[in-house]
This record gives structure tokens, C-alpha cells and sequence, in this order.
């Protein structure tokens, strides 16, 4: 057990290492000094600011309502076969705690006018961001050309549909923190209908989708919005591969190879939210969140491979997920509960799915109706990266029917489960 302990933590410090080598670290960082006496500081562990003086909200946002536009310029996504006109919005929204921050969305609106009935439907799609840096977010990625899932907005695009893209980890990139990710995605929501040239008003049917980090914003978007923003049209949700519940994650990806890096990098995600957690990570857990501040999922995801760290070695408290700190942040942030949907969901799920488990999505969709929401649960073959396209189908349809004004089936039903 000592030898194992040991092997452990030299695996945390090569990987430190390794890291601390692909860093761009900024001119006035001393990185080695950081490196060797790690403090508790979160600042430390915060993403690089962007140096963009548009994304810095005006003085006093903090007294407005949430969903309030506080600036807007005209951008270029790309690239996509519908010719589309975007505008990114700064609005104001809440963070976990209900604090103010400000956030960020694109909305992408084909030129070609609406010729079905009623105003132009509207997507909020969530992408899987899954990443801690400033330069992962969509508003950055997709005037550059480099969004990852610009194929899957172009799909919603070909049917004459407006999309929105929202930095759903709020302006701290703090990624699987669903409280965060809910608001902002009902916020930016609110901005849309804010802005009468977007053409997209308040009647606009409006459907939030997203898979696997996506998913935790469109499902925390769907179960707050009655009470958060019950202004906002939501016609329906429709997720898949959702990350409902850390505890449950605890056991498939911490730890894991393949898995465990990005769980490292959601726990540092969260932490931003709860700087709290920083009072429990070790030198070790320190190096890791000052090193990987700024990094985006291609280069998070793959030391897990050769280093598959579980979180417990950033800590030297024992059990440190059994603490009340722990307890409580990993409580705050699970998805179901005592909140549900008003709106009708649409969940699918992938049944050999080995590090997002089905118990998820199934423990989900019992409490969710249970609290009375209308609910379709429908799992395929296949694990996490399968059903992320094998899913594609049954999940738009279901989002072309709210979208077109019919009517979700009463009550909840399932399929393959």
C-alpha cells in the first residue's frame, strides 16, 4: 500500500512536470517559484484573462436583472454551409452562489427569412466545452473556425433554425459547475429577446440540447428555469451522456484511465465556483490547478492515459470526498432532486456506458417524475462516444416536434432501459 501511495504521487508530479513544459505561462509569472511552494490561493489557479477589454462588464452591471444585454458586436462563425449573421452578447447572469457575474453567447441567425408558421424557433446549443482556459470557450472558438461541434449547430442551421451558443461555464471557466451553467444558459436566453434586431421575440420556441459537458447545462437549464427564468419560452430539452451525479463518477472516472485527467480537470472547474475546495488539495493538487489553468480539453484529456491520477492524491485529507466540504459541493451540484423540469425532456443514454453510467440518467428520470415532469427516457447500445451519434436522431426529431408547436406525450416513458 505505501508502494502504491508512492507510485501515485510520482505519477502526479511527472505529470506536473510534463505539464508545466506545454504552458504558455504569462511574462509576469514565475512558474517555478509557483511550482515548488504552491500556495492556497485560488487566484493563482484562475484562467488567464483574455486581455479583450469587450468581455469586461461595465461599471454598476451588478444592480441590473439578469438576461440584461450590457454589450453586443457583429462576429463571423465559420465555418457553415447556411449563410447565417452572428452577433455575440455580453448579458448579465448569476453565478452558483446567485452572485452577479457576467457571461458571454453567440447567436447564429440564418439570413433566409422564416416561411413556416409563427416566429423562427431557437436552439440553445450546449456545447461540450470541458475545458479551463478563457481560449476553450465557444465565443472564442467559433469566430476562429475552431468551435469542435460546429458540425452539430450546422444541423440545426439547415432547418432554418436560430442557434445559440452560450460560455456556459460562466466568466470563470468553471467547467462540470451546473448551477453556473443553468444560468447562464437561461440568461443568455433572456439577453436574445432583448435585442428586437436579433428578429427572435419573446414567443420564439426555444429548445436546449447538448451531450455529455453539454448536457450539464442543458439539464441544470431545464430543472431551474421554473423558477429561475419561468419568462424564458421553453418549449423543451433534450440531452444525452449527462453527468448527473459526481458521487456516481467517483467510481467510473476517477482514477480511470482515459477518464481520470478530465475529472481532475472538473473538480478544478467546480473549485472555481467553491474556492473552498482549495483548502483541501495538497502541494500536488495545487501544481495541477496553477498548471492546467489555461487548457483546453485536447490537451487535458489525454495524460489520463498514461497517468491515471485519482483525485484523493491532490489531498492529504483522508476521505477527502467524505468531508462536509465535499458532501456538500458534490450535493450542491447534483443534477435532480428536489428540482425538475417544467418543460418536456428528452434524455438518452448509452447502456455500456462505462464512465458517464446509465445509473445516472435512470436515478435522474425516477425523480424527475416523481416531481411530476414530463419526461422521455430512451437508452441505446453502446457507450459515451456511440451514443453521442447514435443518438442524433431520435433526439432531433423530438426537438423538431416541440419546436413545430406538437405536443410531448403526457407523463414518462422509456425505452431500452
Amino acid at each position: 500500500m505505501i508502494m502504491g501511495r508512492l507510485a501515485t504521487r510520482s505519477a502526479v508530479t511527472i505529470l506536473a512536470c510534463a505539464l508545466v513544459a506545454a504552458t504558455p505561462w504569462t511574462v509576469d509569472a514565475d512558474p517555478i517559484a509557483d511550482f515548488v511552494s504552491p500556495a492556497q490561493d485560488p487566484s493563482l489557479a484562475a484562467a488567464t484573462p483574455l486581455g479583450e477589454p469587450w468581455f469586461d462588464p461595465p461599471p454598476g452591471y451588478e444592480s441590473s436583472a439578469p438576461g440584461t444585454v450590457l454589450d453586443t458586436r457583429d462576429v463571423t462563425v465559420g465555418p457553415l454551409v447556411t449563410p447565417t449573421r452572428s452577433t455575440q452578447i455580453l448579458f448579465r447572469t448569476s453565478d452558483s452562489h446567485d452572485r452577479p457575474v457576467a457571461a458571454t453567447t453567440t447567436v447564429v441567425v440564418p439570413t433566409a427569412p422564416w416561411t413556416g408558421p409563427g416566429t423562427r424557433p431557437v436552439v440553445a446549443y450546449n456545447m461540450a466545452i470541458d475545458s479551463l482556459g478563457n481560449t476553450c470557450a465557444p465565443s472564442w472558438t467559433l469566430p476562429r473556425g475552431i468551435a469542435p461541434e460546429i458540425a452539430a449547430v450546422q444541423l440545426f442551421l439547415a432547418k432554418n433554425y436560430a442557434v445559440v451558443v452560450t460560455d456556459h461555464q460562466g466568466p470563470r471557466q468553471a467547467y462540470a459547475a451546473g448551477r453556473m451553467a443553468g444560468h447562464a444558459v437561461l440568461d443568455a436566453l433572456r439577453a436574445m429577446v432583448n435585442l428586437p434586431g436579433l428578429g427572435l421575440p419573446h414567443e420564439s420556441p426555444i429548445a436546449i440540447t447538448g451531450y455529455s459537458g453539454g448536457a450539464i447545462a442543458s439539464g441544470w437549464a431545464a430543472q431551474l428555469a421554473p423558477d429561475y427564468a419561468p419568462d424564458v419560452n421553453l418549449v423543451g430539452t433534450a440531452f444525452g451522456g449527462a453527468p448527473v451525479d459526481y458521487r456516481i463518477l467517483l467510481g467510473s472516472m476517477n482514477g480511470n484511465n482515459g477518464a481520470s485527467t478530465l475529472f481532475l480537470s472538473a473538480t478544478m472547474g467546480v473549485a472555481r465556483e467553491y474556492p473552498e475546495m482549495f483548502q483541501l488539495m495538497n502541494a500536488n493538487g495545487l501544481r495541477l490547478a496553477q498548471i492546467a489553468k489555461d487548457m483546453c480539453i485536447y490537451l487535458l484529456a489525454p495524460p489520463g492515459l498514461v497517468a491515471p491520477i485519482p483525485v484523493q492524491a491532490l489531498s492529504d485529507v483522508p476521505n477527502v470526498d467524505r468531508t462536509p466540504i465535499a458532501e456538500r459541493i458534490i450535493a450542491d451540484n447534483r443534477m435532480g432532486g428536489d428540482l425538475a423540469p417544467s418543460a418536456p425532456v428528452f434524455i438518452y443514454q448509452g447502456q455500456q456506458e462505462f464512465w458517464i453510467p446509465r445509473q445516472g440518467a435512470e436515478t435522474l428520470y425516477d425523480e424527475w417524475c416523481a416531481n411530476g415532469a414530463n419526461v422521455r427516457l430512451e437508452e441505446y447500445v453502446g457507450e459515451h462516444l456511440v451514443v453521442a451519434i447514435s443518438g442524433l436522431p431520435g433526439s432531433h426529431a423530438w426537438i423538431d416536434d416541440r419546436l413545430a408547436g406538437k405536443p410531448a406525450p403526457e407523463g414518462c416513458s422509456s425505452f431500452g432501459r
